[in-house]
C-alpha cells in the first residue's frame, strides 16, 4: 500500500466534499484496508453513465488495496 498521503490526494481528487472532516485520513492512518460499499448493483441492466463516476471511485480504492462491496 502506498503512503497516506498520497492515498488520501488520490480518493479526494474529483469530490466536492468527503464527511466528516479528517474521517478517510483519520481511517487510512490505522493501516487496515478499508471495505466500501454502494448502494447498486454493478450488474444490474439499468446502470447508467452516471454510475461510472462511483465505479471509477470504488477502482481507486481497490488499487490502493481496499475491498468493496456493491
Amino acid at each position: 500500500m502506498t503512503n497516506i498521503e498520497q492515498q488520501l490526494q488520490e480518493l479526494v481528487r474529483g469530490t466536492e466534499e468527503v464527511l466528516p472532516d479528517g474521517g478517510l485520513e483519520a481511517k487510512l492512518k490505522k493501516g487496515k484496508p478499508l471495505v466500501v460499499k454502494t448502494g447498486f448493483d454493478p450488474t444490474a441492466p439499468d446502470l447508467h453513465i452516471g454510475h461510472t463516476v462511483l465505479i471509477n471511485k470504488m477502482r481507486q480504492f481497490q488499487e490502493f488495496g481496499h475491498g468493496s462491496c456493491f
